[in-house]
């Protein structure tokens, strides 16, 4: 995918809105820039199918040997799968952090937990001051 034609977290989670089968469906993962502050990843723990969740909720872990990292839900809905592949295969976030480094698809169940997700252009000034 390509990161000018996602939304973001302040949190540096990315997302990719898709129409499926009437339903919409939020693919998450996180940035290029979270994955470089991070450096090299250890572990990370996926979120549970199946679960709801609400924006800015912890979903899961991110583990590097610097720190653990919450990661945080940037819509409201549903679990609806995980990149289980992850799990053996950190190697992805640094290689393909916005195609094959996706974490979760969440079916979004409120429609205005997408309004203040940042575009591009927004988070790039974010990841700029932040340094």
């Amino acid at each position: 995918m390509n990161p000018h034609d996602l939304r973001f977290s302040p949190t540096h989670e990315w997302v990719h809105v898709d129409n499926a089968n009437g339903e919409v469906i939020a693919t998450v993962g996180i940035s290029a820039f979270a994955v470089q502050q991070l450096t090299d990843l250890v572990y990370i723990e996926l979120p549970q199918v199946g679960r709801p969740v609400a924006v800015g909720e912890p979903i899961g872990e991110i583990e590097s040997v610097k720190a653990v990292s919450d990661l945080y839900s940037p819509v409201t809905g549903d679990i609806v799968e995980v990149n289980s592949a992850l799990v053996d295969a950190l190697e992805t976030f640094s290689s393909d952090p916005y195609g094959g480094g996706w974490i979760a698809k969440i079916r979004v169940t409120d429609m205005k937990s997408l309004e203040p997700l940042m575009d591009h252009a927004a988070y790039e000034k974010q990841c700029a001051a932040e340094g």
